[in-house]
């Protein structure tokens, strides 16, 4: 039987499976970008991962953006919001890939997942959503779930602990900023001039530590293991964002948000098989009382904009 012939609630749900199947896959697939980047970083400064995380990203997604004609569509506001978000993904995974050099997979993952809580709580301050005082003390706990991993992760590691925290406030301004421009501007339009601005300010900054002997921020030039590293990083991140474009295309957010925290699942697993890191039972819980804020967040937005009968915005991924 065609599509054509199903009644629309069919087609609709055909739809909505299609894209809860490639989100499973993008969240199963995507700690495998963090497994690659902690795999690299020992040998390579984090600013030069991240650089070439985008300029992959870049060189994948032209083509597609070249066909579709959009790579041109551009204003002054429309560069300079780019640019915005281009930085906010600097300070995003720089943070991030930093914190993997000494932090195990999940720990980090687990600490970077307060970012919806602190989304929640940025789009009540500068977009002025109502925000009510169920999803105030959710933001809470979730925030005080986090501090059951970052405590003892602090012991291991020091201040480096708190890196994924940076990393979660940038996502949350960086996807803040993307639903200011998300509902006039082509998505892989979106991700390819972001891409072209991160890789323009990790050039800079590689270019401005070079010789300094910084670990961050010092360019080398890499081994051929590290080649295949940093191949994996970028690789898996297209394809998970690709995954996770087109999982959104045909899903509503509300349906998928839930489905990022297998993340940690992932991550979990592909830590413990790849450098034998489990977290303890301290770190569990905070990870339990983590995902526990953050889905309850997410029905509770569900909820809302159902009875508001408005849609929520979809992250470009």
């Amino acid at each position: 039987m065609s599509e054509l012939s199903l009644p629309k609630a069919a087609i609709d749900q055909n739809r909505i499976s299609y894209g809860l199947t490639l989100m499973v896959v993008s969240v199963l697939l995507s700690p495998l970008i963090d497994i690659f980047s902690k795999l690299a970083v020992a040998t390579v400064p984090s600013a030069e991962i991240t650089a070439i995380r985008f300029l992959l990203q870049v060189a994948f997604i032209l083509p597609i953006v070249l066909l579709r004609g959009t790579v041109l569509d551009l204003t002054w506001r429309k560069s300079a919001l780019h640019a915005l978000r281009g930085g906010l993904l600097v300070v995003t995974m720089l943070s991030f890939v930093t914190a993997l050099k000494v932090m195990e997979v999940a720990d980090a993952i687990a600490i970077f997942f307060v970012e919806p809580i602190i989304l929640t709580i940025l789009g009540s301050i500068f977009l002025k959503e109502t925000i009510g005082w169920r999803r105030y003390t959710a933001c809470g706990v979730g925030f005080l779930g986090s501090l059951l991993v970052i405590q003892p992760s602090m012991q291991e590691v020091g201040l480096i602990a708190l890196l994924p925290i940076v990393a979660a406030f940038g996502l949350a301004f960086f996807l803040l900023v993307t639903r200011m421009v998300a509902q006039s501007e082509d998505p892989w339009s979106m991700q390819f001039h972001a891409g072209i601005w991160g890789g323009l300010f990790c050039l800079v900054l590689l270019w401005c530590g070079e010789g300094t002997g910084s670990a961050v921020f010092d360019p080398v030039w890499p081994d051929g293991r590290a080649l295949y590293h940093l191949l994996g990083v970028g690789v898996v991140a297209t394809i998970a964002g690709v995954l996770g474009v087109y999982a959104y295309r045909a899903a509503p957010a509300s349906v998928l948000a839930p489905l990022q925290y297998l993340e940690i699942v992932s991550a979990t697993i592909f830590g413990w098989l790849v450098f034998g890191d489990l977290p303890d039972a301290l770190k569990w819980l905070g990870i339990a009382i983590i995902i526990g804020s953050g889905l309850y967040i997410i029905w509770r937005e569900r909820q809302v904009h159902k009875t508001a009968s408005i849609p929520p915005v979809s992250p470009a991924i």
